[in-house]
């Protein structure tokens, strides 16, 4: 790219420095050299910067050679445009030198044409509007006899720009094992195309019997762990005049075949950029980002992808003339990121071997830096994100225009992300900001800021950026964009904000108003629901008002529902609501699981148990599943059926990798195993629990306190003994679960007894805690005291002391 702009900046300066001399068949010669640039886009911009030389600086020639000047540059310009008139921006300009030349009806002619071809380009109507204007005045300075011929030619050159017609398209696929997505794909797309050429690399489904019955040409090869490669041998393949990218999860619009078949006549552009639409979630619940991706170009032999990954080919084309590309109405779906399609990690793994094998064949860029911490995102490791993202940032501050390259907005949202995720917030507000400089409009980023302001617990700061967002609105799809950024997003940070100040009722209020404006949106139920029920409303008032606002509650959103229900203490009516999840969805593991803990809840185990069981052992949620299986039959006390559970998870576990994944951890396994054991009485007392089952442990243990079920926690409760961790730490934890559970008494003998062998602070301000739930004021204040005596650098000391003086006074 940097090589096409060197050889014609010369013509440049040299044009300026002729144009200042008035040199007139000198300037003129210039066009010869142009004229013999290989490069076709090269010479056009040759050619273009030529002419616009003398538009724009036609004041620093000497008087009398000024129409001379703009005679010869018109002159060559039409000859060219006579070899091919379809040139919009070209047409323009040469309007704009007849126009200063008086030659006012071919000016007009040449603009005519030039909105003809293409409506939206710039200052052409102004152009129209100016010399139509100036044909109505009287007659001034005589038009030199030899713009009338020139004229005429300009006049011909006008009538012959026309959209081309007759041009072909064919459609370019990679595919392998699809025959879910391409009928779909392919049926959308087969109207708009005359050709469909797809590389299959190793289908063992009916993926390509499917190609073929659209009458689509196959190619088989073999996989050579580069995407590029495969696209490449379609591209290869193809014989029409431009070439369409697709994959099977994205699907044409199909509105827009005609819109699409309509480009195919600017035989001037050399590629457009389509609108994708990338669906995320589940398909019914308006879950979307928006973006600009290039996917029609002409078929020319240079245009080709590189990189094993996240291919690309815009660097093959001359970016550097932005009036060869266009931005169009043309949209597409893209459904790769639903939940029921993309198993993430699975796919996330795969995709880090691949970039990784790519870095180490020598690709150091900031795009590959970028794709590879996407994936470890995707994965949810946010450290090992942030050292991708750190390198990507470090590149494309010393690589000259990456910095205007497609992939930046988004790479520089995600990394803030994992900026703050990895507690480097106050950098992530500072980079946005700057960052707001380069990509002016991205609420995006005003987002991300708002978000990490609340991190921070600033709460008027994030108030001020999650208003910005609105006052925005969503950010333009070339950004990336994520929809709802700025309508939507920012209204739910806001009511969180007022229900955390305990202002449900504004919250309610503001929640309304958005979910009556955008009621496709699934986050909005959850919160929506949580602050009816925080500002007092029923249960069946929350679902009544829910229902006004989404005349048909999609299954994610009846989980959302149910959920803010459940986590409010009705789980009478979240069970409802998960139950019509299933009638909608039988096969949504999601919904089982949630069903079954609201079973749990209510402490009908067997119910839940099997309710839980019926999920299969390949889905996704089936480890969840599992653990609630296990809890519910050894609280029936089906203890045939928990080891029979817990045998079938271990073997299941033994397969292989990814059977495995789909397994319970080891170190839930193991508790389930323990605590059977420990109910038939046949535990192991000198055993030790993996590190692992701490957390579950401690988690299995509240649910049974939260239900009252004492002997059953009775069961389970010795097991903290059995954890690798340090005998107080075992009184710290079932401290905190009595307390938490109002069992005052409880809390208050495991605190005393770290307390009477070696005092530390958290054990004190326990106590501190029991006391203050058992109303005594004095004594809560004395045991803060002496744990603010023991550290007084002790934030938790300092705080909760603060809040107890005034309440003892």
């Amino acid at each position: 790219m940097a090589s096409r702009r060197t050889q014609i900046s010369p013509l440049t300066a040299e044009a300026l420095r002729l144009i200042a001399r008035g040199k007139v068949e000198r300037y003129r010669g210039l066009f010869e050299q142009a004229a013999a640039i290989e490069d076709r886009n090269a010479r056009y911009l040759a050619r273009r910067e030529l002419l616009r030389a003398v538009l724009e600086n036609g004041g620093s020639a000497p008087p009398e050679a000024l129409d001379k000047l703009l005679a010869a540059a018109a002159r060559e310009s039409i000859a060219a445009l006579e070899h091919d008139p379809r040139e919009p921006g070209l047409l323009n300009d040469v309007g704009v030198a007849l126009s200063l030349l008086r030659s006012f009806e071919a000016a007009q002619a040449l603009f005519e044409a030039a909105l003809r071809l293409d409506p939206d380009l710039s200052n052409v109507v102004r152009n129209l509007a100016k010399v139509a204007e100036m044909r109505q005045l009287p007659a001034g300075t005589v038009v030199p006899a030899a713009i009338g011929e020139l004229a005429q030619r300009a006049l011909t050159v006008a009538e012959r720009a026309q959209p081309a017609v007759g041009k072909t398209v064919s459609l370019c696929m990679i595919v392998k094992d699809e025959e879910e997505m391409l009928p779909r794909c392919l049926a959308a797309a087969a109207p708009a195309v005359d050709e469909i050429v797809i590389v299959d690399t190793g289908s063992r489904d009916r993926t390509i019997e499917i190609a073929k019955s659209f009458g689509a040409r196959v190619l088989e090869r073999e996989w050579t762990g580069s995407f590029a490669d495969a696209r490449n041998v379609a591209l290869d393949a193809a014989t029409s005049d431009w070439l369409f990218v697709l994959d099977a999860d994205e699907m044409l619009v199909p509105d827009d075949v005609e819109r699409l078949r309509a480009l195919l006549g600017q035989t001037w552009r050399e590629a457009f950029y389509l609108t994708e639409t990338n669906y995320t979630g589940e398909l019914e619940d308006g879950t979307a980002t928006n973006h600009s991706t290039m996917r029609i170009f002409q078929a020319r032999p240079e245009y080709r992808f590189h990189g094993r990954l996240h291919e690309q080919i815009t660097h093959t084309f001359p970016t550097h003339i932005p009036e060869r590309f266009a931005i169009t109405p043309v949209r597409l779906d893209h459904f790769g990121y639903l939940g029921a399609v993309r198993d993430a990690k699975e796919k996330s793994r795969r995709n880090i071997a691949l970039l990784e094998r790519q870095r180490d064949e020598g690709d150091d860029s900031a795009f590959m830096h970028f794709n590879l911490g996407s994936e470890h995102g995707a994965m949810g490791d946010a450290a090992a994100a942030l050292v991708e993202y750190d390198r990507a940032a470090e590149l494309l501050e010393i690589e000259p225009g990456v910095p205007q390259a497609a992939f930046v907005p988004a790479f520089v949202r995600r990394h803030l992300r994992v900026m703050r995720l990895c507690g480097r917030e106050q950098e992530a507000l500072e980079r946005a900001e700057k960052a707001l400089a380069v990509f002016p409009g991205f609420t995006d980023l005003v987002y991300e800021q708002a978000v990490t302001a609340r991190a921070l617990e600033r709460r008027d700061e994030a108030i001020a950026y999650f208003e910005r967002c609105i006052e925005m609105g969503d950010a333009p799809a070339h950004y990336t964009s994520t929809v709802g950024m700025g309508t939507f997003l920012p209204k739910i940070g806001l009511a969180e904000l007022l229900l955390e100040q305990g202002e449900s009722a504004r919250a309610v209020e503001l929640l309304d108003g958005a979910l009556a404006k955008y009621n496709g949106f699934f986050g909005l139920i959850l919160p929506y629901a949580t602050a009816q029920l925080s500002a007092g409303a029923s249960p069946e008032e929350v679902v009544e008002r829910t229902e006004r606002h989404v005349e048909r509650l999609t299954p994610t959103m009846r989980f959302m529902l149910g959920t803010a229900l459940y986590e409010r203490g009705q789980t009478v009516a979240a069970e409802g609501q998960y139950r019509l999840l299933l009638e909608q969805q039988p096969t949504s593991g999601m919904g089982r699981v949630a069903l079954a803990e609201a079973l749990l809840s209510q402490s009908r185990w067997e119910e839940a148990a099997e309710v839980a069981a019926a999920l299969p052992d390949g889905e996704a949620h089936a480890a969840a599943a599992r653990r609630s299986e296990l809890f519910g039959r050894i609280a029936a006390g089906d203890l045939d059926g928990a080891a029979a559970a817990i045998a079938r998870d271990r073997a299941l576990a033994e397969l292989g990798e990814d059977e495995a994944s789909r397994a319970l951890p080891p170190g839930d396994r193991e508790l389930f195993a323990a605590w059977l054991a420990a109910v038939r009485g046949e535990q192991d007392d000198d055993s030790v629990l993996p590190l692992e089952s701490v957390g579950l442990l401690e988690v299995t243990l509240e649910a049974l306190l939260r239900v009252e079920e004492v002997e059953l926690f009775a069961t389970l409760v010795p097991l903290v003994g059995r954890c690798p961790i340090a005998p107080r730490e075992q009184h710290e934890l079932r401290a905190g679960l009595y307390l938490r559970r109002g069992f005052l008494a409880s809390a208050a003998e495991e605190w005393i007894a770290v307390a009477s062998t070696e005092p530390d602070v958290r054990a004190l301000l326990g106590l501190a805690h029991v006391a203050v739930g058992q109303g005594m004021a004095e004594e809560a204040l004395d045991f803060a005291r002496e744990a603010y005596a023991l550290d007084p650098e002790n934030q938790d000391a300092s705080r909760v002391l603060a809040r107890l003086e005034p309440l003892a006074a």
